[in-house]
This record gives structure tokens, C-alpha cells and sequence, in this order.
């Protein structure tokens, strides 16, 4: 088979390996490859080239970037985790099967349809594969990105960077603002002050937080967590079980629906790992207003038989 592979070269760690493992291996398996690193500019044109399989080797940045590129065109994609948190990769229960079995069983392996979300605001439109969501983990996220990180740069191994990022989340709930949303979900009115507001798409993001552990990305739903003030006990103990990888599928309260309305004014949002407005850029004058809608089954992922 024709496959390209997408490789970012910066992912995983020590424990994981380098970009010259995977390509001997699809090559050691028969295929025909193209390789690509991330980090060249003009990586996402090899794209466009025919291909039986794109492979990415590398975490939930790139290879939500790639299928972000392959909504709709068909042609499957083989995820080899190699990053820190592997949402998508847990999602698709890659993470107990070797690389090599993986390359291995391509050929024969299962096509797994999967949604993406599409969220329409002041930036135009824009897909997303894990999560759209305010609060508590998007001020995280940006108040790290604002520190370049400097707060887990002394660690080297993903289990650490995660448990620390899991622990800021906790310390931070404390004194995270509530946030004044009007929501509507597929009509019915969610309006509220929340800590915390998550549109997932798969079962975790960020830093393995499991909100959804019973989502299914190919149902044609996505899975939305609201929480209050009042749910800030049941949170942190779900953010212990994360930490512990113990994640409980009875933890928080989810609703599902497949369109999703937001008004609010004022704090940043993340759709997948891009916080909105970036860093430096300025809010809206008015309310910001976004329409989320499912795209069902618009990818395809390989996954084990």
C-alpha cells in the first residue's frame, strides 16, 4: 500500500521512539512510503498526493491537524502515538499495541468512522476533532502557553507533565471565576454561570481529562459537560481519578446533542489545542457568539481488529 507518513519529530520522549523507528517499520511491512516531517513549512501539501493510508507519528496536535485537513475525503488514517497524551490514540485504543503490530495489521485492519465538530465564530469557521470548551482547563491552557511552559519544562516524562498539569487544574479550582454562558443544545436552554463548559468530541483531552469516558466519536452526538460552582467537589475528585488513570464513567453529568449555540463575553476559548483569541489579540467588542455543529462520520481512523 501507498502510505504517507506524517512525523513530528518533537513528540514523545526517552521511553519513546524516534522518528527512524516508524519508517523502518512501514517499510520492513511492504508499503510503499512518503515521509514528511510537521515542522516543514509546506508539510500539509504532501497531502494532496494519492495515498491508501496517511499514517502520523506523533501526539494529539499533529494528528488532529491532519484530520482536521482530511475531513470528508475518505481515505483512512493510521494514528502511531508518540506524543504526551494521546487522547485520540486512548479514544481509538491504540495505546496496548505495539508500533510495529499496528504497521503490521494495516492491511487488514478495522476502518472506524469518526465525527468532527464544526464551530462557527468571529474566526470564521473551524473544525475540531477533540473539544471545544470555556473555563477552568481553557485558563489553564492559556496560562501556560503565556509562561512558555516553564512550569513543566523540568520534566521529561509524560506521566509527569501530565499528573502536574492535572494538579495545577485542581490548585486552580479554588478560585476559577464562574462564567455567565447563554447555551442552547439542540434547542433546549442551558443558560448558566459555569467553572467549566467542555463540547467533546472524544472521551479526554488536554492532560488524559477524561470528562466524557463514555463518549463515542462516530455516534452523530457530541458529549457536553457544564459545571457549576457546586460540582467544583465532584470535579476534583474526577481530576484524582485522572491523575490515578482510573477515570469513573458515572463521574460527572453529560448531555449529547449535535448542535450547539454559545453566547458569552470576555474569557478565551480552546477549540482541540488552539486557544481563541491568541495570545496578545483582543475580544470582541460585543458578546461573542459561536454555532457548533457534528459532522458525522466525516473520518476515518485504522484501529486493531
Amino acid at each position: 500500500m501507498k502510505v504517507t507518513l506524517i512525523h513530528n519529530p518533537d513528540a514523545g520522549s526517552d521511553d519513546l521512539p524516534c522518528g527512524e523507528e516508524p519508517v523502518d517499520l512501514i517499510r520492513r511491512a511492504g508499503h510503499q512510503l512518503v515521509y514528511q516531517s510537521s515542522k516543514d513549512s509546506h508539510w500539509k501539501t504532501v497531502l494532496n498526493k494519492p495515498a491508501d493510508i496517511i499514517a502520523v507519528a506523533g501526539g494529539d496536535g499533529i494528528v488532529g491537524a491532519v484530520a482536521e485537513l482530511m475531513i470528508g475525503k475518505g481515505t483512512p488514517i493510521a494514528v502511531l502515538p508518540l506524543g504526551t497524551a494521546n487522547n485520540i490514540a486512548k479514544t481509538l485504543n491504540l495505546m496496548d499495541v505495539s508500533l510495529a503490530q499496528l504497521i503490521n495489521e494495516w492491511s487488514r485492519a478495522r476502518r472506524r468512522k469518526f465525527d468532527s465538530g464544526i464551530a462557527n465564530g468571529p474566526w470564521g469557521s473551524a473544525h475540531f476533532v477533540e473539544g471545544l470548551g470555556i473555563g477552568l482547563f481553557t485558563d489553564m491552557m492559556t496560562r501556560l502557553d503565556a509562561r512558555g511552559n516553564v512550569d513543566l519544562a523540568h520534566l521529561t516524562e509524560p506521566e509527569e507533565k501530565i499528573t502536574s498539569v492535572l494538579e495545577m487544574l485542581q490548585a486552580r479550582l479554588l478560585t476559577c471565576p464562574e462564567i455567565e454562558l447563554h447555551v442552547s443544545v439542540d434547542g433546549r436552554d442551558l443558560s448558566g454561570e459555569y467553572i467549566l463548559f467542555e463540547v467533546m468530541n472524544i472521551k479526554s483531552i488536554g492532560p488524559n481529562l477524561f470528562l466524557a469516558p463514555d463518549a463515542d466519536p462516530g455516534d452523530g452526538l457530541f458529549d457536553v459537560i457544564c459545571l457549576t460552582r457546586g460540582a467544583q467537589e465532584t470535579l476534583d475528585r474526577c481530576l484524582e481519578e485522572c491523575k490515578e488513570g482510573n477515570p469513573s464513567p458515572n463521574g460527572l453529568p453529560v448531555r449529547r446533542g449535535k448542535r450547539i449555540h454559545i453566547e458569552w463575553e470576555g474569557t478565551p476559548i480552546h477549540i482541540d489545542d488552539q486557544a481563541w483569541p491568541e495570545s496578545g489579540a483582543s475580544f470582541p467588542p460585543s458578546l461573542t457568539v459561536i454555532d457548533i455543529t457534528v459532522e458525522p462520520q466525516s473520518l476515518e481512523f485504522l484501529t486493531p481488529l
